[in-house]
């Protein structure tokens, strides 16, 4: 099998190039801060190919490099907490799926663009949530976050300015929001598959950018440590703020 028989039919050798170079960069991201891969590669990506295949393709990639992680964060989160907030996710997802299975392309992008610049406004303020516990906030956020990773794969704002605000060892924050999003993507690996976003040309794409896209989260992790933290992030939020701006449909008719 050649690597032009594992490509969708609306998708050429030079897109998928595209979504590769996309993968990695946004994946680098990902490894160096532990999020931020989607609101990069979703904007780009989805200019380029449906976005309802570039949403399926970027869960399956990323639910396969998280899965590692799970054992470790199932041994140090606190389990209860991240239980609560996962039942809003599991109302926000399937709800953020159907508007991604019946929209069209260009507002489903319209829609991804707008999400992804509140989303960059909310790291840029540097929110964190630091009033008292209450189910009902815990499940809100986990609803917006929920319905933010159905749509587009892009849940992780909400989650890590709640959870990070917490008065809790970061060892313990970080393991939630790794249990969370464990959760959050098996969820939509249900809802994407019973939607039918799932589809043989999502798997069979993944089997090209899958090693990209875990190359580049090994990249990204091993700068942490090495990189200076600041100048890497405000790198990370550039390259998010290019990819809202590069992404819009409006500038199709220029950039493509």
């Amino acid at each position: 099998m050649s690597l032009t028989d594992l490509l969708p039919k609306d998708v050429s050798l030079a897109t998928a190039m595209a979504i590769c170079a996309v993968a990695f960069v946004s994946s680098t991201a990902r490894g160096f801060s532990g999020f931020g891969s989607a609101l990069i590669f979703m904007p780009l990506a989805s200019s380029v190919a449906p976005p309802r295949l570039v949403a399926a393709l970027l869960l399956i990639i990323d639910f396969v490099a998280a899965a590692p992680l799970l054992p470790d964060a199932w041994r140090k989160a606190d389990r209860k907490a991240t239980a609560v907030i996962v039942l809003g996710a599991l109302i926000g997802v399937p709800v953020g799926t159907y508007l991604l299975s019946v929209l069209d392309p260009v507002t489903t992008r319209w829609i991804i663009s707008c999400f992804v610049a509140a989303l960059l406004l909310l790291l840029l303020s540097g929110w964190r949530y630091r009033g008292k516990d209450h189910a009902w906030l815990s499940v809100g956020i986990g609803g917006l976050s929920g319905f933010c990773s159905g749509l587009a794969q892009t849940g992780g704002p909400p989650i890590v300015g709640y959870w990070l605000g917490r008065p809790i060892v970061a060892a313990v924050a970080r393991a939630n929001i790794v249990l969370f999003f464990g959760a959050s993507d098996l969820f939509s690996m249900v809802s994407y598959a019973t939607s039918g976003l799932i589809t043989r040309d999502a798997l069979l794409l993944s089997l090209v950018v899958g090693p990209v896209y875990a190359a580049g989260v090994a990249f990204g992790a091993s700068l942490f440590g090495r990189a200076n933290e600041k100048v890497f992030r405000a790198i990370c939020y550039a390259l998010i703020a290019m990819a809202v701006i590069f992404g819009l449909p409006v500038l199709d008719g220029i950039l493509r």
